[in-house]
């Protein structure tokens, strides 16, 4: 039996990771089930939801401040590199990473975005 869930292979459904990390830890060590895992999670990244240009993508952060006063912060944001070298191109997953940065140096916890019309996580 496999020491990876079902569950922890969420993300992957519908892929050919998820196929293979099922197929592959039937029989394998944790630490092999662990390494399959994490090679699945890491092609998971590399194809994981397309998002066209233009994409809104959407997200919220929740905290409270100054003891139970709940305090929520929304950001959106959208991406069009129109006709940009892949040098100069800018990608949403980088926008993301720059505004959860942004957000930890002023004490908020960090955003998954999510792109629409289709819900798809981003980060």
């Amino acid at each position: 039996m496999s020491s990876i869930s079902r569950r922890s292979l969420i993300g992957y459904s519908g892929t050919a990771a998820a196929g293979a990390v099922i197929a592959g830890t039937a029989s394998a060590s944790p630490a092999q089930a662990a390494q399959a895992a994490q090679a699945a999670e890491t092609e998971s990244a590399s194809t994981g939801a397309d998002f066209p240009e233009g994409t809104l993508f959407g997200g919220r952060s929740q905290r409270n401040i100054s003891g139970d006063t709940p305090s929520e912060l929304e950001i959106k944001f959208s991406i069009a590199n129109a006709e940009t070298p892949a040098a100069y191109s800018v990608t949403p997953e980088e926008i993301a990473d720059a505004i959860n940065k942004f957000l930890a140096s002023r004490g908020w916890p960090a955003v998954t975005f999510y792109g629409t019309p289709a819900p798809a996580p981003l980060n």
